[in-house]
């Protein structure tokens, strides 16, 4: 038996997870995901108002707030055939889109960077030297001077004795590989990305009245008619501008100068899974056409057509009634009562294992690059192909953590760019006077639907039944319970789960490594990952940022 490593706690991620792995001859052997935290949210719905239920679904993350209403609402929509207005659904993207600008941006510097950037490391940089990394690496070149305030500050926070909001890493860890002035650039750059941050989360309050937890949706459009002035939409511009100039001369170019100096990562996270994609943005009124198009890939062969009628849940591992797998409008949310044990050859997480077509599926932005770019999808295969060429290496290092890491990037500049063509379009529309944001509708006393949305973290999903005008059952399937779900009845593992195994751990007492591939995934809950060494009884405990 291999040995089992505890990390407690793993911050930079939202929600309660425990990740328990199993480490032999220096890789792990074996990996379990397990939830902590039961949601329930499905149980509150039951009896409610329908055009009520995006105001609860929302409360599920204090971070991707906007993206289950949405989800809600496309579900509500759905049952009662409902085709929004064309300025509703431009709106609509926008808000998605700037929710993909602001959130794969904190995720890049501030959840997942300091898995690669050794901030103390930063400390022995020549600034002048950072200044010529500047200028070849980066579109936006910044001098000497500028480097060295930054390293004066980290200067200050080891003066003091902690490094503030760097404290409890595995600085000096011989996984980091970026020499002193890269970890120097990019430690400038994660606190600058600290101010953009707050001013891209300014464009969900422009059109959506406030974030988190935006109050613009509704059944049949969106209620912010009174922002859609020249003076509202150019200030959602500039916004959407400056956050665009930084992805494309900062983000990106980061992206590729880190990934640079870890390109063996391009053979390690991988999962051998197969990869689901809803899509989304769409370009018409009937959603027939998408900016990300939907697909499913089965063991990275040709791109297949996405069926919703293929999604079940199984819960053989989960904390619930024991019961088939079931479809999300059979679903049922039925936890077991009293007290759970956890025990990975029984039963050990609050999280439900969703299959597509029997199949564990990976979802995210990996899986949606790979989609779009095996649909051929307009300006993806060119992005990714340049961006492989700069690296050096084939289309199969994006099989891995490294691909995710870089998919979540490039799908960052994608729909930055068409949020122009969205903006110019609702821009056309108001000068012709056309501002009809909502389409009128009737409940009715029965129906069935789903709302299916693709968000940052991945294939999101909400499935309605309604009767008497009242929601009867209610189920939603969200990405990192797609990513992080538990094995099957069949033993088949999730996509996380399989993706750890295999994964160098340099020291299990530090095992940055699996942080990694966890951190690629930015999974929406909270992490304890529990490690103990059954030879010889002992626990670690770990702390990480």
């Amino acid at each position: 038996m291999g040995k089992r490593i505890t990390i407690d706690p793993i911050t930079r991620i939202e929600g309660h997870l425990k990740i328990e792995v199993e480490i032999e001859n220096g890789k792990v052997k074996d990996a379990w995901c397990s939830g902590q935290m039961f949601r329930g949210i499905e149980i509150m719905l039951k009896g409610r108002d329908p055009r009520d239920a995006h105001h609860f679904v929302q409360r599920s993350c204090g971070v991707c707030t906007y993206v289950h209403a949405l989800s809600s609402v496309r579900a509500v929509e759905d049952a009662c055939n409902i085709t929004i207005p064309d300025n509703a659904r431009l709106v609509r993207n926008l808000i998605h889109g700037a929710q993909f600008q602001h959130d794969h941006i904190v995720h890049f510097y501030h959840l997942h960077a300091l898995d690669w950037v050794d901030i103390v490391s930063a400390l022995s940089a020549d600034p002048k030297k950072t200044e010529a990394l500047s200028a070849n690496a980066s579109g936006r070149p910044q001098k000497s001077d500028y480097f060295k305030a930054v390293q004066d500050k980290l200067k200050a926070f080891v003066g003091s004795g902690q490094l503030g909001p760097f404290n409890n890493g595995y600085w000096g860890h011989s996984a980091y590989k970026l020499p002193p002035e890269a970890n120097l650039m990019a430690t400038s750059h994660y606190l600058e990305a600290l101010e953009l941050q707050a001013k891209a989360a300014k464009m969900h309050a422009i059109f959506g009245g406030k974030n988190p937890h935006p109050q613009f949706l509704v059944v049949g459009g969106i209620t912010s008619v009174g922002d859609l002035t020249v003076d509202r939409i150019k200030e959602f511009e500039d916004i959407w501008k400056e956050t665009k100039d930084f992805v494309d001369n900062v983000y990106l170019p980061d992206l590729l100068a880190v990934a640079s100096f870890y390109k063996d990562w391009g053979a390690i996270g991988g999962n051998n899974a197969s990869f689901l994609c809803y899509g989304d943005f769409a370009n018409d009124a009937l959603e027939n056409d998408k900016l990300m198009p939907a697909g499913f890939i089965r063991n990275k062969v040709p791109v297949e057509d996405m069926n919703t009628e293929k999604i079940t849940e199984d819960v053989t591992k989960a904390w619930y009634e024991k019961g088939d797998a079931k479809h999300p409008f059979q679903g049922e949310t039925k936890p077991i009562q009293g007290e759970v044990t956890y025990n990975t050859d029984k039963q050990y997480t609050w999280l439900k294992a969703p299959r597509y077509d029997g199949l564990a599926a990976e979802v995210g932005p990996l899986a949606r690059v790979l989609v779009a770019y095996g649909k051929n999808a307009p300006g993806v295969q060119a992005l990714v192909d340049s961006t492989l060429k700069k690296l050096g290496i084939g289309v199969e290092a994006l099989f891995s953590t490294l691909g995710r890491t870089a998919a979540r990037g490039l799908e960052t500049k994608i729909i930055g760019d068409a949020m122009a063509g969205w903006l110019e379009k609702l821009k056309s529309n108001i000068a012709k006077g056309d501002k009809k944001t909502y389409q009128s509708w009737t409940m009715p006393k029965t129906g069935k639907g789903f709302g299916l949305n693709d968000v940052p973290r991945g294939a999101l999903g909400h499935w309605i039944e309604i009767e008497e005008g009242k929601i009867k059952n209610y189920q939603y399937v969200v990405p990192s319970t797609w990513n992080f779900g538990p094995a099957d009845a069949k033993g088949n593992k999730g996509p996380v789960e399989k993706a750890l195994i295999g994964t160098p751990i340099a020291d299990p007492s530090k095992p940055l490594e699996v942080l990694r591939t966890i951190h690629s995934y930015d999974p929406c809950i909270a992490c304890a990952v529990h490690v103990i060494d059954p030879h010889t009884n002992e626990t670690y405990k770990v702390s990480v940022i």
